[in-house]
Formats: C-alpha cells, structure tokens, sequence
C-alpha cells in the first residue's frame, strides 16, 4: 500500500466505515490513538505521513471495528469523570449515564451526610472500577469497596485504581455477599448492575453483545433479577442512615423504586431522569429514626 498523509487515511477510514454502517468519527478516534495525538495536534498536522508501522496498525483497527469490535476495546480506554480509565473485553465500557449516576450521588451524600467524612462505600459490580475509584477520587476522606463477582474484572478495576492512585478496597464477591459474612455496615451502596432483558438480547447492537461481557449486560428475562436480589440483602448491610443509588434501565425505573418501597416504606425513594429524559437512576436516601 502506498504511504498515507492523516487526511488521506482520515478519507479512507470515514468511507470504509460509511459502506459498513459504522460511525464515520472512529477513524479519527483510531487514528489520534495509532499517532498518540490529541484532536488539535492530529488536525494541524493532516500532511504529515504515517509511517508503514502506523498504517498497518490503522488499518487493522478500521477493519476490526467494521466487523463490530467497539473502539474503546481497540484503544484499550474510555474516558470517564475527566479521567482515562483501561477496558477490555472483560469489562462493561464505561458510559455517560453512569457519570450522571457518580455526579448525583456525590450531591446526595454531601446533604444528606451533611458533610460528615469517612463514609463507608460500596460499587457493587464495579468492572472496570469506574466508579468506585472515581468516588474514591472525588472523597479521599471515605473508605471506598470495589465488589465484583468476577475476576478478569476485578483485575482491570484493580489496574484503574493503581494508575489512578485511587486506595479502593477490592473484593470478589457476589453482590453484597461479603459484608453480610463480614458483618461490615455501609452507608452508601452504588451500583450499575446488568439490567437489559434476555428478550431483547437480539435488539441490541453487534458491537454491545458481541463483545461486551454477557456477565455484566443481561438480568434475567426482564432484567430485574439483580434488583430482587439486592432488595433481599440491603436490610442486613444499610446503616440507618444511608443512601443507595442505582443504574436502571430505560423504563425500568418505577419498577425499581416499587421493589425499594416495599422493603423500606420510610425511604425516600426517587427516579431520576438522564440528560436525554430518560429514567435511568433510583436514589433511596434513609435518614435517621425514620
């Protein structure tokens, strides 16, 4: 193949992807990754040649995700809360909606804690560990728990919370198996558990259910089976004042917060919409002698 100049490759890339129904805009992602160029340096250096290393490397990434294989497993990252954190095939990549879910849940617990510090948490399902190193992070103060059940998974949370010099606590485990045997009382529980229905496995796009862990994407056959689950152990590890905050699926949320009320009438349990209106959080907050 003759040698490329970035737009030459850039063209390529965005008609490639184009006839294979793909996003046009990862070429460019691909490519600031192959050059180890951020966006501003990649645009004003387009005449500049690849080198025949590079562009085979560019290549086989192009043709890779045109068969399905999502960027962020190519790249080996995915931004989140302003940090980059590592993914592979063994985690769920990180997403937008479970930054709302780390942004508002930080909010809660500084009204509902009133600023009271050395919190104890807990991410449930942690993959990657976006969220308990990001909680981690934004509240050095609080002992923060990573629990996952499995442990390629834990692995890569544990590699996130080393390169971001985060001091979470890992643990393999099954949901909140292991504070219930150590007898440990959280404040606030987290999670981002899998939540699609088994019926709409076939719905999905081939770049999610081919490649992402099933482990961490299917809940039973309408993808509440988590949920029902964690309602069983939430009274025998919440403190008496405590917040839970969870990741639903869009029009899951009532269903939730139903299952939540009847285990904890006295919470105060809310759904809470995403950026694209979508019911994609439930908080319950317990306050004190409720």
């Amino acid at each position: 193949m003759a040698g490329w100049k970035l737009y030459e490759a850039l063209n390529w890339a965005s008609s490639f992807l184009k006839e294979h129904k793909r996003d046009q805009n990862a070429g460019e992602i691909l490519l600031m990754h192959v050059m180890k160029m951020d966006r501003a340096k990649l645009l004003a250096n387009l005449r500049t040649d690849l080198s025949r290393k590079e562009q085979e490397q560019f290549v086989d990434w192009v043709h890779r995700h045109s068969e399905g294989v999502p960027v962020q497993y190519l790249v080996g990252s995915e931004e989140f809360f302003g940090r980059t954190f590592v993914v592979n095939e063994h985690v769920l990549i990180p997403r937008p909606e479970t930054e709302e879910l780390v942004y508002y849940a930080l909010k809660r617990m500084s009204v509902l804690f009133d600023g009271k510090k050395g919190l104890t948490i807990a991410d449930i399902g942690t993959g990657s560990g976006a969220i308990a190193v990001t909680v981690k992070l934004e509240r050095p103060d609080c002992i923060v728990y990573g629990v996952d059940i499995s442990r390629p998974s834990l692995d890569v949370a544990i590699q996130n919370g080393n390169r971001l010099r985060a001091d979470v606590q890992w643990v393999e485990g099954d949901l909140l198996t292991p504070f219930i045997d150590k007898g440990i009382k959280l404040d606030v529980i987290l999670s981002n558990p899998p939540y699609i229905p088994l019926a709409e496995k076939d719905l999905l796009a081939d770049v999610v259910k081919d490649h992402e862990p099933e482990l961490a994407l299917f809940g039973g056959q309408d993808g509440l089976d988590l949920y029902r689950r964690f309602c069983t152990q939430l009274p025998l590890v919440l403190k008496e004042q405590a917040l839970v905050g969870f990741e639903v699926g869009a029009g899951q949320g009532q269903a939730v917060a139903d299952m939540l009320k009847k285990v904890f009438p006295k919470g105060d349990i809310q759904v809470v919409f995403d950026i694209n209106g979508k019911d994609r959080m439930v908080f319950m907050e317990m306050k004190n002698h409720q």
